[in-house]
């Protein structure tokens, strides 16, 4: 794999990138943030990390002393999951994994918050059947396209909207899986509440057709979830090891994005209420945005770019800590625009994948590797561990490429 061709590398060490932050207890040196990145690695059954390739993967990307990780995203429980190769951190055995990863990034003087998901709707229902789980969202039979509806209607599994019930153990769950990553060594957990997983359901009225209890219909009803969720995991580990991601302009999952007029108040609201606990003395680590840059990962750069809206609106409301995320590494320009504002920490997924020492590359202005789509998901040691670092690019002669 080459370098990045028709792209001009600008060094950004000048910069707030690389001016230390803190971040809930840990000491950034850089402002560089590893987003979580789902890669499909975790052996089935169980839903185990991989034990031969997962502490190399997250060591590598780790070696810039003092970056802060993000985790792939990881299921609080089997009934929050139903992808067989994404993991999860509910038994012993994958927490024996997370245990021996969180070490391996902590030895290179990094840091790691574990992204704790589930899945709601975007699961498969014929999978989820398999295993005599139910197929969870915030409303019956609000299906996400033909395809899942089609899976479900076969597999006998229909959408099936939460009970106040099952909502509680949800959040049960959830605080169960943040005292279970701070056990194996985690810094703290991102609760994933974007691109139109579970909690994004709930917030999203395309997918949220409740009207008959407190959470549904109203804006404060559709944060209730995401909210309760973020009190409850604060109570059982600390603000200061609770982040939160969003996605006000995402339209993966076929949530509303910026088609929706009204939808920016459901964001601003959830801001101002985690603003007001901020104020009452339980500020959370970091609120995570997802740019408007970036709608749907699935599509490549520059692709489904939302140019009629901005994430600036959540400095106004939220005074603490915001990571900014979205085609950021082919656009240095942005990067440097975007960090200056004291409180931004950025990250860069896709080009994490492929550049293992990206941060270094960052600093200097590097060329960038190039990364391969079709091994993201692949069962594979292939685009996994063998991205080289640019030292060893230049050995390999990609620069003569």
């Amino acid at each position: 794999m080459p370098f990045v061709k028709d792209f001009t590398p600008i060094a950004l060490a000048d910069t707030n990138v690389f001016k230390p932050i803190k971040v809930g207890n840990n000491e950034l040196k850089n402002r560089v943030v590893m987003p979580p990145l789902t890669r499909m690695r975790a052996t089935h059954p169980g839903n185990v990390p991989n034990k031969e390739w997962a502490v190399e993967y997250y060591k590598q990307r780790a070696q810039a002393e003092g970056t802060m990780l993000i985790t792939e995203g990881t299921f609080i429980s089997a009934q929050a999951g139903g992808y067989d190769n994404a993991p999860g951190i509910w038994s012993q055995e994958q927490m024996n994994e997370w245990t021996k990863i969180i070490k391996g990034v902590h030895d290179k003087k990094s840091f790691v918050w574990v992204q704790l998901w589930a899945l709601g709707r975007q699961s498969f229902p014929d999978t989820l059947a398999r295993d005599g789980l139910r197929y969870d969202s915030a409303s019956d039979a609000v299906y996400m396209d033909e395809e899942s509806k089609t899976k479900a209607e076969k597999s006998n599994n229909p959408q099936h909207g939460l009970t106040k019930d099952e909502i509680k153990e949800y959040i049960k769950n959830y605080v169960q899986a943040a005292k279970n990553s701070i056990a194996c060594g985690a810094d703290g957990i991102e609760i994933h509440s974007a691109n139109g997983y579970l909690l994004n359901q709930f917030l999203d009225p395309i997918s949220n057709k409740r009207t008959d209890d407190e959470y549904g219909g109203s804006i404060e009803n559709r944060a209730r979830f995401a909210l309760e969720v973020v009190d409850a995991i604060v109570d059982a580990i600390g603000e200061d090891k609770v982040g939160i991601r969003l996605s006000p302009y995402g339209t993966f999952g076929t949530m509303s994005g910026g088609a929706d007029p009204t939808l920016l108040a459901q964001y601003a609201y959830v801001l101002g209420e985690l603003e007001k606990r901020a104020k009452a003395g339980k500020r959370l680590a970091f609120v995570h945005l997802v740019e408007p840059r970036v709608t749907n990962p699935f599509m490549t750069e520059g692709e489904g770019e939302y140019n009629d809206g901005t994430n600036d609106f959540a400095y106004s409301i939220w005074k603490g800590v915001i990571i900014r995320a979205g085609n950021l590494a082919l656009h240095p320009e942005v990067a440097r625009e975007l960090v200056a504002n004291d409180r931004t920490l950025l990250g860069y997924g896709r080009f994490f994948i492929a550049n293992p020492d990206l941060v270094e590359r960052l600093a200097k202005g590097l060329p960038l590797n190039k990364y391969n789509r079709d091994t993201f998901y692949a069962m594979t040691q292939e685009g996994y561990l063998d991205y080289p670092t640019y030292e060893e690019a230049l050995k390999l002669g990609w620069d003569k490429n």
